[in-house]
């Protein structure tokens, strides 16, 4: 197939394009005094300290959640459900955001967040174990499983895994699963790696993002959280107008709700009772409609074995 010059030009200005305009996106959430990407946002109700009794001390709770989807969405998709957090527990929250999933896994591991949402990919992570531990779990369709999806643009005639070679195509993060490990196994099968697979691969740092790069034509495919993907379905269809889904994966285990081994018996307890029975009022029902999340539950750590197994795949 024969690509004229100024065809070519037009596609590596648009890929450096966007590729720009994700480093200032990214620059504009960097802290001053240090070179990771970070949001710190209180979350607060503020009738707490209004209520409390002279000798109460108000406690605050840090949360962060893994950059699943783009910081600003990923904001403004939880806010709700920790405010509501902060009025049923009486606990002051501070949300943190990081650009990349290891970076929530440094927290941890540093017992620097209370409470983390993080990937699946990123809970089997070696140097994970031994600090963190799964404190519950969404439920999607009333169970506690997820799928990969991988995406094309609905207009690229691209059917399948194969006819992406020498295409361009987008991870999510290097330690994500639906976004990134799922798609390397499946070429590792095939003895192929993305490096020669691939005309080119990049690492966006957001489903959401990975969708928009498919959507524009910037980038040929990408692998994604099946969550993400019919959570605009539902609510942005026209987000997803574009693609087409060419593979989707057998279930893997939900990314979980996970604590630092260290926190407080106590807190880990009322949070857990949170969680787990936010679906027994109108309120946290209608907070879990807008998550697409049915309630939450017990998490069981066997349930991402097919994760670890594929990871210990790739590692051979």
């Amino acid at each position: 197939m024969v690509i004229t010059i100024k065809k070519t030009i037009g596609l590596y200005f648009k890929f450096c394009t966007l590729s720009i305009c994700m480093c200032l996106f990214y620059g504009c959430l960097s802290d001053k005094n240090n070179d990771q990407k970070v949001v710190s946002v209180a979350i607060n109700n503020n009738n707490l300290e209004q209520n409390l009794n002279k000798d109460e001390t108000l406690l605050t709770i840090r949360v962060v959640v893994s950059s699943m989807l783009s910081p600003i969405e990923t904001r403004v998709i939880y806010q709700e459900l920790f405010q509501y957090m902060s009025k049923k527990l009486r606990y002051d929250i501070e949300f943190i955001q990081r650009k990349s999933y290891q970076e929530v896994n440094d927290l941890l591991i540093q017992n620097k967040v209370d409470l983390a949402l993080i990937c699946s990919g990123a809970y089997i992570e070696d140097n994970l174990k031994g600090h963190a531990k799964i404190l519950v779990v969404p439920l999607n369709n009333k169970k506690p499983y997820y799928k990969s999806y991988i995406i094309v643009n609905s207009e690229s005639g691209i059917k399948k895994l194969s006819d992406l070679e020498y295409k361009r195509f987008a991870f999510t993060d290097p330690l994500s699963n639906s976004g990134t490990l799922y798609t390397k196994y499946l070429l590792k099968k095939m003895s192929k790696t993305p490096e020669k697979y691939f005309s080119k691969t990049i690492y966006s740092y957001g489903h959401d993002i990975s969708m928009q790069l498919v959507a524009k034509g910037i980038v040929d495919g990408a692998s994604v959280d099946a969550l993400i993907y019919n959570y605009n379905k539902v609510f942005y269809p026209e987000k997803i107008k574009y693609l087409t889904i060419i593979d989707s994966s057998a279930d893997f285990g939900i990314p979980p709700l996970v604590i630092p081994n260290e926190l407080d018996k106590n807190v880990e307890t009322k949070l857990r009772n949170f969680f787990l029975n936010i679906d027994k009022d109108s309120v946290g029902i209608k907070i879990l409609n807008k998550l697409l999340i049915d309630g939450f539950a017990i998490g069981y750590d066997s349930n991402y074995n097919s994760i670890r197994l594929m990871n210990k795949t790739l590692k051979e």
